[in-house]
């Protein structure tokens, strides 16, 4: 039994149709931050070993004094409504789950209609789904949406949820879907409004701060204003962590088209079990140590020999590091595609001092420009042979080689424009200096990108 900590992930996930690439197509390019983030959220739902995601959604039928579940035994929703009818989720209900959260409520004072098994999953929990499944989670999923009852209702009814996962003895990870304010441009689908931003920079905030709880004081006037889509998703969300360790952390916030779209995990079995910033605090050190190596050398022309702080930077991997300007422009990016030294610490330090100072495209940064750097690094996985049809630039790494295996090209997945295996592979072979039309070997890998907060 997990009475002390049922919750061993939960967090809040945006739902636009267009960041799935079959429908944003080129779009992507403007929402790619966040797809990276998608994978970073999944990649800890699959960490902390949840067999099963409960899910709550703002564009599920909405029934006046009741929650609402689906109840098909398996959870299908595809994107036919937004040109993409061959693209699909398809998941198994956990139906045990299901009826507890449903025996729970009751005996709250809480109703959960449960929808005809026709239902198809609608697009706020499709798209945080099509994610999960891309990024490699299997499980067993419940899908839920709110009610037009109060915040209260809501902030309860995520209690009732947690006792139901509290009596169960599978691990189980909780997804806020929703999207915060629909106002903040002039172009934006609900208009603008000058303040909508205010909405969206306090739930950043709170979230920031580990004080999860302001979300739930936010002025109701000021989220009517915002036009926000997704609130009362993240108030169950408040009343399922409540009494749990605030792990907070914003993976990644942006609006491109005038729609606030947030990533953020809210609580974390593994950061529960190690206390506030404990154990492995390597998606902080590892940015950090470059940054550090870099300004060093920078000032002083010497190489910084790296404290071991962790497991992750004692071991050997391969890594590349990525310097760009807060405004978003690349200064700079080394890396390796095998280890070449006795740990990742050596490796990283290496290779963010010759990002620094080596990469051919442009000049050794200058003391005066570090102040206005920020930095990335990405841990590479094994390379794995692959044949073209194996290639997703979304999720995997590429490496083309010549079939003299002399001429090699590497490039790092989720970079913004390489929406195609053919882009990619036509990127890394020119990188290569390998003309068109030659026969070309793949192999693909995985990365896990940490990076610094601007």
């Amino acid at each position: 039994m997990r009475d002390n900590n049922p919750i061993v992930f939960s967090g809040i996930a945006p739902h636009p149709p267009i960041m799935v690439p079959e429908v944003g197509r080129e779009a992507i390019s403007e929402v790619l931050g966040t797809i990276e983030a998608m994978a970073e959220f999944t990649r800890r739902i699959i960490d902390n070993g949840a067999q099963t995601v409960v899910l709550i959604s703002p564009h599920a039928p909405l029934e006046r004094n009741s929650f609402v579940a689906y109840q098909a035994a398996t959870l299908y929703g595809n994107f036919a409504n937004f040109r993409a009818p061959e693209t699909a989720v398809e998941f198994e209900l956990d139906r045990e789950l299901l009826n507890a959260i449903i025996r729970t409520a009751d005996e709250d004072g809480y109703a959960v209609t449960t929808l005809d098994e026709r239902y198809e999953l609608d697009h706020g929990s499709a798209v945080p789904l099509y994610f999960l499944q891309r990024n490699g989670w299997r499980g067993r999923v419940v899908a839920l949406g709110y009610s037009f009852m109060n915040n209260e209702d809501h902030l309860k009814f995520g209690g009732s949820i947690k006792r139901a996962i509290a009596g169960l003895s599978v691990p189980t990870a909780f997804v806020a879907s929703g999207d915060l304010s629909h106002r903040l441009k002039p172009e934006a689908p609900a208009g603008f409004n000058p303040v909508a931003k205010d909405f969206d920079e306090q739930v950043v905030a709170a979230i920031n701060d580990r004080n999860t709880q302001r979300i739930a004081e936010i002025d109701p006037d000021l989220r009517r204003l915002a036009g926000e889509c997704g609130y009362r998703s993240m108030l169950v969300a408040l009343g399922v962590t409540s009494g749990s360790f605030d792990a907070s952390e914003v993976l990644h916030y942006e609006a491109p088209f005038g729609v606030g779209y947030l990533v953020a995990q809210l609580t974390n079995a593994q950061q529960t079990a190690q206390g506030p910033r404990g154990g492995d605090q390597s998606a902080v050190d590892l940015p950090a140590l470059a940054r550090e190596a870099v300004e060093t050398f920078a000032r002083t022309g010497k190489q910084i020999s790296p404290r071991i702080t962790n497991k992750l930077l004692l071991a050997r991997a391969a890594c590349f590091v990525s310097l760009k300007t807060r405004w978003g422009d690349l200064r700079g990016c080394i890396g390796t595609i095998e280890p070449a030294k006795q740990n990742l610490a050596e490796e990283l330090v290496t290779n963010a001092i010759s990002a620094a100072t080596r990469d051919p495209r442009f000049a050794p940064v200058a003391s005066h420009e570090l102040q206005d750097l920020v930095y990335s690094v990405d841990v590479l996985e094994a390379p794995e042979p692959a044949t073209f049809e194996d290639l997703d630039p979304m999720l995997y790494g590429v490496i083309v080689e010549d079939e003299s295996g002399l001429a090699r090209g590497l490039l790092l997945p989720a970079i913004e424009g390489v929406d195609t295996a053919q882009k990619q592979v036509d990127i890394a072979a020119r990188k290569a200096g390998i003309p068109p039309g030659i026969p070309l070997k793949f192999q693909r890998f995985k990365v896990t990108r940490y990076r610094e907060r601007k």
